[in-house]
């Protein structure tokens, strides 16, 4: 015989669910953009920007920087630990940085940029909502 489960920790149970799918498939996203900029760096890539050592100097910055923020935030994020969601949080700054204020030199990706922001957003509504529902369910105890 099971015993009802309250409502309140459905919606919890939920919310950490949802959180869970949200950061793990940022977390898949991120590790594929890490392989990307790694296939660049070593000179696997066909076409511009093929290569670190043939890269403008705005490229030789950035790329590096880039290929290590994108596994360690794909890593925290598979995790589900807050500092993975941090440095998801700079790695959108950074390229928003690139690709907003200096398209010229690297180029717009506006999609890269709003889905960022769009995962980003979600993410903050999910923490919001449950810290809604904790906020709510201490009342009720009280």
């Amino acid at each position: 015989m099971t015993l009802p489960v309250p409502p309140e920790e459905k919606a919890e149970r939920l919310n950490r669910l949802l959180t869970v799918w949200l950061l793990r498939i940022a977390a898949v996203c991120l590790f594929g953009l890490g392989i990307d900029i790694w296939i660049r760096l070593v000179g696997l890539h066909e076409g511009p920007l093929n290569r670190f050592d043939l890269m403008p100097i705005w490229w030789k910055i950035a790329a590096p920087a880039l290929a290590v923020l994108y596994p360690v935030a794909g890593v925290g994020l598979w995790m589900t630990v807050s500092w993975g969601a941090v440095t998801w949080a700079i790695v959108a700054a950074v390229e928003i940085v690139m690709h907003l204020i200096f398209p010229d030199l690297f180029g717009g990706m506006t999609l890269l940029i709003v889905l960022h922001l769009f995962g980003l957003s979600m993410l903050l509504l999910l923490r919001v909502i449950g810290w809604w529902e904790t906020r709510r369910r201490l009342h009720r105890r009280g």
